[in-house]
Formats: C-alpha cells, structure tokens, sequence
C-alpha cells in the first residue's frame, strides 16, 4: 500500500516519503503533501489517515507557569479569577468554535473581511483557515491551557486562509464593534489584534479611537526582529504592545527572525512554544509561536483577570497595572541591537495571587510607568528627562512639550552629540487635579502654587547653555518638595498636584568617588514620580527611571554625580 501511494503521488508530480512500517498493527508514518491526501484515501486497505500530532506531559505549560507561579497547595495554575466578566474580541483568521478546548467560550459573530487568497490553485482546508485564530482563542480562553478560562470570547474575521487581511478590513471590524458598544456600553472590554503589517495612520488611528472609547486594545508586537514603531498598530501609544520571550526569558527568535522590539514595545510575554488549541481535530493540540500568542497571553489571561477584580478601570490604569504586576529585568536583552536596548522595556507579563486588595487594586493609590511614548488619556507627565549613552560632554537638554494639546518629553543635543534618549515617566493618580508651572528665562526655577503645594516632579532645558541644563528640586515648608531650583538661563517646568490625595518627600544619593553612576530608591509604599541628576561640573549624562528607583550618571573622569528622586504615596 505504501509503495503504490508513493507511485501514485509521484504521478501527479508529488513526494510521499516513507518513514516508518509498523508491526504491532497494520500502519505505516508517511510524510507526504496536503494534496495527496485524496489519492491516500482511495487506497484500498485505506481505513484512515490520521496526522502524527502532539502528546504532552501533563504538567503546566511553561508560559502559564511563568505568568502565574503555581501554589504549592494545588501545583497547578489558579488565577485569581478566571476573567468571566470580560468580553474579549478577536480579530484573526476564522476558529473552529466546536474544539473541546473552547467550546462554549466563542461566539462568531459572523463579521467576515478578507481578502482573496492569493495563487489560483490555494486550497481552503478548513484546519488551514481555521489554525491560526483557534490557537490563539485556546491562549486567551482554553479550558486546559488558556490563561483567562472563564472570559468570553466574540470572532471577527479579518485574515484569509493564508493569514493575510487588510487595513480597512481591520477597520471594519473595529466600526462593528464599535456599534456593539451601544448595547453594553459598561461591560469591560478587550480588543485583541494579533497582526501586524507596515505603518499606517489609518490603522492606528481606528485604534486609538476604540481605546478612547474605554476597550483596551492590545496587538502583537510582530515577528520581524524589528522596531515595532515601524509597524501598525503596534506603533499607535495608546495600543498595549507585546513582545514575545522564549522559556529561557530570552526575547523570542520566530523561524528565520524574532520577536519586535523598541520604544513602541509596552511588555513582553510568553510567546514561544505555546501549547493550544489546534484545528486540525476537534481534540488535537499544537505548539506555535509569535508575539501574536504573547498578545493573547496580556488580553486574554492577564486584562480579563484585572479586569473582572476591577471592571471599572480605565485603559491608561489597566496599563499601569499591567506594569505593575510585569516582572521587571527579567530578560536577557543581549539580542535587541544595542542602539535599541534603552527604549526596550525589560517587563515580561505577570499575575499576583491576589487582586481586589490593599489600596493600589481599588485605584487608589499613584502609580506610574516609564517609557518613551506620550502621556495617555488619564496620565500626567510626571518626569521629562534626558539621557546620554555616547558619554559626549555637551549640552544634554531635557524638558516638556506639547503637541495637539498633549504633554511630551523632548530631549536636544548638540556640538554633534548622538545617543541622546528622552524618557518620560507617565502615572495615574486618584481624583488627580495635577498642573505643569512653567518657570520663565528670567526666573530660578518653577515652584507650585498654594493652590497646588506638593511637587510631583521636575524637568529643565536651555538652548543656550551648553554645559547641560542645571537644577534640582528643593524642599519648602514642611519638608515637602515645593520648587524646581535652576539657573536664570534655564528654563524650568515643575508638575504640581494637590495635597488632599498625596503626600511627597525628596531622596537623594551621591555616588562615591570614581563611581559613575549612583542609584536612590523610594522607601515601599511610596512611588517614584521625579528623577533628576546634579553634577558639580561639566559632566552630568542625565537621570532616567528604572522601575522605583532613580538612577543618575556622569561622565567617565567628572565628578560625582547626585541622584535625587522625588517620592510619593496617597494619603
């Protein structure tokens, strides 16, 4: 049988290689072309075809455990929840609804955008079309390896059978949902794009509307070992970006390539080698890998979870917890070009065993990120600073902006300076009033107004001076942060909040001597919202933020250099 299915395939101009003949029953492993499966069929003593798929060890998935720790009680993974009061809507290829992995937990909604298939001799196998969309439905809800177990799921159709859709059918599927958000306005809800595709307004456009609708959008970082800001609509800032990690923490390699990376990047997540749902039978697994399945692993596991523990966040607070909770330099980064290395974040996703307590999960508590995307909806600019990784000695220059109304950090060299980063330091705070005061030319400083005592955070800058842009926070009344100290010649902008939601102190550390760097840290309970560096001569490289601590730098042979943090709690 096996000799005259390799005659036949060879007729019609294909290879079926023989692998292995069986003895403990009639069956022989055959590798052989999709096409040739009818010509197998007809075989006599042919009973039936059967793909050689996975078995696994029945232990818990590396990227579930990697998320979520397993408590020893149970040895299994136990979200806090299992994310059933969140709609998730999946714009992908199409899923095979009926897999015992999912069933139950998706809707099709019948919206279908794609375009054709290219090649005029593409065959449509349902397990082709299907394989990419059910295996991500099975990362966000499966019930053995999703991550979210309980959350609903709704299928839009956006990419064909060879994976490939387009713009404006992507943003189709966006104005569907967007009248569905008419009947339950409410609810919480997620968006999941796990795509990419060259950079367009359009795209990122129709998303940050559907963000500033209240859904969370999160997209795939993409899988072309690149800068994700090259790509849509993991470009758009308002979208949550992920990135894919490997069982190692390294960032993943995807076939020839890898995961994305950059400034656009928000986290990483597993996304190597997930076991899900696979539809070439209503019972088989596979194992596939991309930051498609890392996306789904932040919508599906981690937001619904959030999300159903807290329904009414806001996008820019689900972000900042997502944060949060992330693991921090986690990642070997080696991998990522070093021109790229600063901008990309070093979070790999993660869960805690307990939501819903304490006063940061009921919002009530500052929190805050650093990055180098603009200030989102709900955010304040709390810290505009720039940094220096050349270790040029002139003029570094970091201070705030604005473009269309929103608050940005801008960083300048010059005298032929490169490496020069501008990172902000965005945060959420509760019933937050905050203002930026900007100080003048003429003017030492900025300092906040008895209407807005507590300072928040510093940042300066000056064209004109080219030894860097001196200044520092300093205390007034009370002990409290109050004023942003500089030069007449340096333009300072101080960020001011009220005193009834938070109380702040200032932190400060100088590095001993040789040392060229030196880190403070804000004390637990209370959360970095300014980070600024002093230098005695000529030689500061800035300050930037890394998690909760402020980190200064100076140039190799200077002086020391002094970090000094500004740090902040609710009341």
């Amino acid at each position: 049988t096996a000799r005259r299915l390799q005659a036949r395939a060879a007729r019609r101009g294909h290879r079926a290689e023989l692998l292995h003949v069986f003895h403990l029953l009639p069956a022989f492993l055959v590798r052989m072309s999709s096409d040739v499966l009818d010509t197998a069929l007809k075989l006599p003593h042919v009973k039936y075809i059967e793909e050689d798929a996975y078995v696994f060890a029945q232990s818990i998935p590396w990227n579930l455990g990697r998320i979520m720790p397993s408590q020893p009680s149970s040895g299994t993974y136990s979200p806090p929840n299992k994310g059933d009061l969140v709609d998730i809507y999946l714009l992908d290829s199409s899923v095979q609804s009926t897999h015992r992995e999912i069933q139950g937990r998706v809707t099709v909604t019948g919206f279908e955008s794609i375009p054709k298939e290219d090649g005029t001799h593409f065959h449509r196998q349902a397990s082709r079309c299907d394989s990419h969309g059910t295996h991500v439905a099975g990362v966000l809800s499966g019930r053995d390896a999703g991550v979210a177990r309980g959350a609903n799921i709704r299928s839009l159709r956006v990419l064909n059978c060879q994976g490939k859709g387009t713009v404006s059918g992507t943003l189709m599927a966006l104005e569907f949902i967007r009248r569905s958000l008419g009947a339950q306005p409410d609810a919480p809800l997620v968006l999941l794009l796990p795509l990419a595709g060259a950079h367009s307004p359009a795209l990122n456009a129709g998303c940050r509307r559907m963000a500033r609708l209240g859904a969370l959008v999160v997209a795939a970082a993409g899988n072309y070992k690149d800068d994700a800001c090259l790509y849509s609509p993991a470009s758009e800032p308002e979208v949550i970006t992920v990135g894919a990690t490997d069982s190692e923490d390294h960032p993943a390699s995807i076939g020839t390539l890898g995961t994305n990376f950059g400034r656009c990047v928000d986290l990483f997540a597993p996304g190597d080698d997930i076991i899900g749902a696979s539809s070439d039978c209503s019972t088989c697994f596979t194992a596939q890998s991309g930051t498609s399945q890392a996306a789904a692993h932040v919508a599906g596991g981690i937001a619904a979870v959030l999300l159903s523990a807290e329904p009414l966040l806001s996008p820019a607070e689900l972000r900042q917890r997502l944060l949060h909770f992330s693991t921090k330099n986690a990642m070997d980064t080696a991998w990522i070009p070093e021109e790229q290395r600063l901008q990309t974040p070093n979070n790999v996703a993660g869960l805690s065993t307990r939501l819903g307590t304490g006063k940061m999960c009921r919002g009530e508590s500052a929190v805050c990120r650093q990055g180098m995307s603009p200030e989102l909806p709900r955010e304040r600019l709390s810290l505009a600073a720039a940094v220096r990784m050349d270790g040029w000695r002139w003029s570094l220059v970091g201070g705030v902006g604005a473009v269309d109304g929103q608050k940005q950090c801008v960083a300048r060299s010059s005298f032929g300076g490169q490496g020069v980063y501008a990172i902000a330091r965005c945060c959420t705070w509760p019933r937050e009033e905050c203002q930026i005061k900007a100080g003048s030319s003429a003017a030492q400083g900025a300092e906040c107004s008895p209407g807005h005592p507590v300072l928040t955070g510093c940042s300066f800058h000056s064209p004109s001076v080219v030894l860097g842009a001196r200044g520092r926070p300093e205390v007034g009344l009370g002990r409290r942060p109050s004023r942003c100290a500089s030069r007449t010649e340096v333009m300072a902008h101080a960020l001011c909040c009220p005193t009834a939601s938070l109380e702040c102190q200032l932190k400060e550390h100088t590095a001993p001597e040789h040392e060229e760097k030196v880190t403070v840290s804000c004390d637990n309970g209370w959360v970095l919202t300014g980070c600024n560096a002093l230098s005695q001569s000529p030689g500061s490289m800035g300050a930037y933020a890394v998690d909760n601590s402020c980190v200064a730098a100076a140039v190799p042979g200077s002086s020391s250099a002094v970090a000094i943090a500004i740090c902040c709690r609710s009341r």
